[in-house]
């Protein structure tokens, strides 16, 4: 898991590297949340989905947004980290250019994040949203969205309650060409203290759903 220095627009970008497992190996893209509440790469949630995707032999990269641990320069209330998003992507598919699928994943801030990265990027095969702060941030833009992913959200929580996700999973599975899965666990909270067996096991299971149906 090597550590790497990647040239951001606000100065460097500290970042942590798995190389995939062949030189087609998909790749994917780890973001942490929010950076005013604490927010950084090594957060639990972000180390469990970077590793789910590593061990799946994905080329996967996880980063702290400007202003975070090593990373240079002050945050920029989305606009920014959203730079530094596109940043790491380029990079990665730059060190991994015969990469035969692009998957973005996020927590909280970083689920609202790579949302918008998607839009942006109409390369990116898959998603996985944990957490999306749906009632924080306005989601509309994801008209049309791109991709297929799994939005994971915990029904005990209180901060982004499960209505305010369940109402852009409801707009967004109108669209035709795309699949919205949506899991609710019971008894998880918007930090699942003690549901991370649950994100391990969900996020998994889709995982290994797509890659059966579109083998990487």
């Amino acid at each position: 898991m090597p550590e790497v220095i990647l040239p951001g627009a606000a100065g460097r970008i500290e970042g942590r590297y798995s190389p995939g497992k062949s030189e087609t190996a998909p790749i994917a893209l780890i973001l942490h949340p929010h950076p005013k509440a604490g927010g950084h790469m090594n957060n639990p949630v972000a180390v469990q989905l970077y590793h789910l995707f590593m061990k799946r032999g994905f080329a996967t990269l996880r980063f702290n947004f400007r202003g975070v641990g090593r990373s240079q320069g002050e945050f920029d209330s989305g606009i920014g980290e959203l730079a530094d998003a596109a940043t790491a992507l380029d990079w990665l598919q730059a060190h991994n250019p015969q990469a035969s699928q692009t998957w973005v994943a996020g927590y909280q801030f970083g689920a609202y994040i790579g949302m918008q990265l998607l839009m942006r990027r109409p390369e990116t095969d898959g998603f996985i949203s944990v957490s999306a702060p749906a009632n924080m941030y306005d989601f509309s833009f994801l008209a049309p969205c791109p991709a297929s992913g799994l939005f994971l959200h915990g029904a005990a929580d209180t901060i982004v309650p499960p209505p305010e996700v369940e109402r852009v999973v409801a707009k967004l599975r109108t669209q035709k060409g795309i699949v919205i899965d949506y899991d609710l666990i019971e008894g998880a909270s918007h930090f699942w203290e003690n549901n991370m067996a649950d994100v391990e096991g969900h996020v998994s299971a889709y995982l290994d759903k797509r890659l059966e149906a579109e083998p990487a």
